[in-house]
């Protein structure tokens, strides 16, 4: 018995010591992990349900709880639900049409464009790596009502252009054409990949079964791309709820507030006028509605079993 016992005695201590040698290569990342992200967001949490305000940083025990005052105030703040309505409009009509843009560019560098196709992806990609702000300030003054590029060619036709970022009617649609345009690339390249992964026997298949081009890419391809739209789907729509740059550096939320967006309001609220429960009550509804539309997304794009 002791000879059985001694081996399994070894072989323990091994595993403690390898499990030790472990979590001290990975504790510089949980110190910074837990210093600069946990930490802060169990401390927006707890600060969600108090008035905390600038002249509570030097004692922020004075404090005063509040329970779920910041959250009511803000489904029934007027100026909240424009910016969620904007949010939306950005997320509904923007997310659909960067995966149709991404899911044709994916489709043609894949089977229709054979000459210069590296030259293509780094085309379409190239948006997506370069400094949003930068572009947004060069859509500005494409868009600028005399002058700009966009008006300029539509009086070569014979049109007179409008004020696209002064006008309430066309500045969200103006932010969301910006936004499909950078965000495609990313698309592309995921469902590129996917596309690229499928086994041509399935395509074999269906030429036996006599389908034609149409039907074989709404049977064949769009089932066996799910797994890359949802990836794509999910993590361009956290993207465009948190759009705040686009808006910012173009119509800082205006006219009328028609551009501005939940992130932009927090913003506002947290660092404009220091109410930090309110914007921390506010961040974490918009963070609500991500878990919601993420796991209704799982739902209707996940593979079927």
């Amino acid at each position: 018995m002791a000879q059985s016992g001694a081996p399994a005695a070894s072989g323990r201590r091994l595993t403690r010591r390898n499990n030790l040698v472990g979590w001290a290569f990975t504790s510089p990342f949980l110190a910074i992990f837990g210093v600069f992200l946990a930490l802060p967001i169990v401390a927006s949490l707890i600060v969600s349900f108090t008035d905390f305000d600038l002249g509570d940083i030097s004692n922020p025990v004075g404090t005063d709880f509040i329970g779920l005052s910041n959250y009511s105030e803000a489904l029934a703040d007027p100026k909240f639900r424009k910016a969620a309505f904007n949010t939306g409009l950005f997320v509904v009509f923007g997310v659909p049409l960067t995966i149709l843009l991404g899911l044709a560019a994916s489709v043609a560098l894949n089977s229709g464009i054979r000459r210069f196709r590296a030259l293509f992806r780094v085309g379409y990609y190239l948006p997506v790596v370069t400094s949003i702000v930068a572009i947004a300030v060069i859509w500005r003054f494409m868009l600028q009502p005399e002058g700009g590029v966009v008006n300029v060619m539509l009086g070569y036709l014979g049109m007179e252009g409008p004020n696209w970022l002064g006008s309430s009617t066309f500045a969200m649609p103006s932010i969301i054409a910006l936004g499909v345009w950078r965000n495609m690339g990313f698309v592309m390249v995921i469902l590129l990949a996917a596309l690229q992964g499928i086994d041509e026997q399935y395509y074999d298949a269906a030429k036996v079964d006599g389908a034609r081009p149409w039907q074989t890419f709404r049977y064949v391809t769009l089932p066996l791309l799910r797994p890359g739209m949802l990836f794509a789907a999910v993590i361009t729509s956290i993207g465009y709820l948190q759009v705040m740059e686009e808006p910012f550096v173009m119509t800082a939320g205006g006219p009328l507030n028609s551009t501005l967006t939940l992130t932009m309001y927090v913003y506002e609220q947290g660092f404009h006028f220091f109410n930090l429960g309110y914007a921390s009550a506010m961040a974490y509804l918009l963070f609500i509605a991500i878990a919601l539309l993420t796991a209704l997304q799982f739902r209707v794009l996940r593979t079927q079993t």
